[in-house]
């Protein structure tokens, strides 16, 4: 049988435990109880503003991380382009935002993956552009974010397919958030737009089918990241337990199917 424990001793074993969690605390965040993160805030379904309130399948799932760490959530809105750059000037203490996880990125950054997605092309309605794959639009203006992996693989498409097989270059014009690529779709600026799937039915809906998604396939499909700053071993370590608290718990699942994200294969 066990000994019974003093109130003293009781008293004691809190206290102690209590200090043990602020520690831990402490090594995981840079402001103690609260994970702060850095995202881009203009990215529907994964992360946008309902009036004053963050709302996306990424401010969902780092909160539902976060509780399992004992910590309260700082969502910090940085654009897309500098975000691994403010994770490393010690800004925030993780990046999750919709990113791709890229050989170039994990240079930089400490990558968890969470999720998979593929990018579908966007047209405007009536244009006579149908393209359904990435070959499809050799010889022609594309709009995407600036600093997306998608740069690097349509030039890549356009060197290495288009122009050996006479179809014409690929145009990359780049901006600096997903609404200033669809405002040049609308205004013919650019003739088709590539985003991830998910985010790619939301623009359809929010600007009143005025463009429309031509590919029947999700194209180019990768993994979706948390990035943590290189050495910041105690905060990767305690996403990833959470991580697996949530996947656990059934929270993961429930937010990637509402907004109908791929789960990464065991």
């Amino acid at each position: 049988m066990f000994a019974k424990t003093s109130g003293i001793t009781r008293a004691a074993l809190f206290t102690a435990s209590l200090l043990c969690i602020g520690q831990s605390q402490a090594d995981v965040t840079a402001t103690p109880g609260v994970l702060k993160i850095g995202m881009e805030i203009t990215y529907p379904p994964f992360e946008s503003y309902d009036g004053d309130k963050v709302v996306g399948s990424d401010p969902e799932l780092i909160t539902a991380m976060a509780a399992h760490l004992g910590l309260k959530t700082q969502l910090l809105d940085t654009k897309f382009p500098n975000l691994i750059m403010g994770l490393n000037a010690g800004h925030y203490d993780a990046v999750i935002s919709g990113i791709y996880i890229t050989p170039e990125r994990q240079l930089q950054a400490q990558t968890l993956p969470y999720a998979q997605a593929g990018a579908s092309i966007l047209a405007p309605k009536g244009s006579e552009l149908n393209a359904k794959t990435p070959q499809d639009l050799c010889g022609h203006k594309i709009g995407l974010l600036q600093g997306s992996a998608w740069v690097a693989k349509f030039l890549q498409l356009s060197s290495d397919y288009c122009l050996p097989n006479n179809k014409g270059a690929i145009t990359v014009n780049q901006y600096p958030n997903s609404p200033e690529v669809t405002q040049a779709l609308m205004s013919r600026n650019i003739e088709a737009q590539v985003e991830i799937g998910g985010a790619a039915e939301m623009i359809v809906k929010r600007t009143g089918g005025r463009v429309m998604i031509t590919s029947d396939t999700l194209i180019y499909p990768q993994t979706l990241g948390i990035y943590v700053k290189k050495g910041n071993d105690a905060t990767f370590k305690a996403l990833t337990e959470a991580l697996a608290q949530s996947k656990a718990s059934g929270e993961y699942a429930a937010i990637l199917k509402k907004y109908n994200l791929d789960a990464i294969p065991d």
